[in-house]
């Protein structure tokens, strides 16, 4: 006859803990890969607005992010932002650059793509649309979720790159051109991968879609 063992209170409480552990590291590990799981999406059939025609949709892995252009601030970039959009040319473009809590860029159509990273010249891409005039304005702050066209060290150099902002940057107010600003889902953005102190992102985060919401 075989004898039954009971186990004693400590393995039973041993036991439990082992449980709750792993309970614990499982939802852990969920939670961790899911970035996306507290993030309020943002449903455009829910959200009105008078001008439609200067507002514009940039789906991304979490959600969409909601952005109002300011035509009357800067006409002509606003205008290739614009166009870029409604050709499809932003589509897939990575977050390459990354600034945690501080910003994200994305818009380099040459080099920047998903399906054609070049990490030996992203950033230097151009759109063949030819390089655009600064329209700097002076009174614009670059707070929370402000979006502006990116350039080099020079004025005149801007082209298709943009960048958002994540917080308040006062330093570029003067010497960025606004194209406008975050309106929904701020908070989608701070889940764009960040670099971890690299220069460029590596398995960058990217566009789904962008696209006019006149157009939806």
């Amino acid at each position: 006859m075989i004898k039954t063992i009971k186990p004693s209170k400590s393995e039973k409480i041993l036991f439990l803990f082992l449980i709750c552990l792993s309970i614990f590291a499982f939802t852990s590990f969920f939670l961790l890969k899911n970035k996306c799981l507290f993030v309020e999406k943002n449903n455009l059939t829910n959200l009105n607005f008078n001008e439609t025609n200067n507002i514009v949709v940039m789906n991304v892995e979490c959600g969409n992010v909601i952005i109002e252009l300011y035509p009357d601030i800067s006409p002509k970039t606003v205008e290739r932002f614009k166009f870029l959009i409604e050709k499809k040319m932003y589509d897939g473009s990575t977050f390459y650059k990354v600034s945690e809590n501080t910003f994200v860029q994305a818009g380099d159509i040459e080099y920047g793509n998903i399906n054609n990273l070049d990490y030996s010249k992203i950033g230097s891409g151009k759109s063949g649309l030819g390089l655009l005039k600064s329209e700097l304005n002076k009174d614009f702050k670059f707070t929370e979720g402000s979006v502006g066209f990116a350039r080099t060290t020079e004025f005149d150099t801007e082209d298709s790159e943009f960048f958002i902002t994540l917080k308040e940057i006062p330093i570029y107010q003067g010497e960025y051109t606004p194209v406008g600003r975050v309106v929904y889902g701020l908070d989608i953005l701070t889940k764009i991968k960040t670099g971890n102190k690299a220069i460029y992102v590596l398995r960058p985060d990217y566009i789904k879609t962008f696209k006019l919401l006149s157009s939806n």
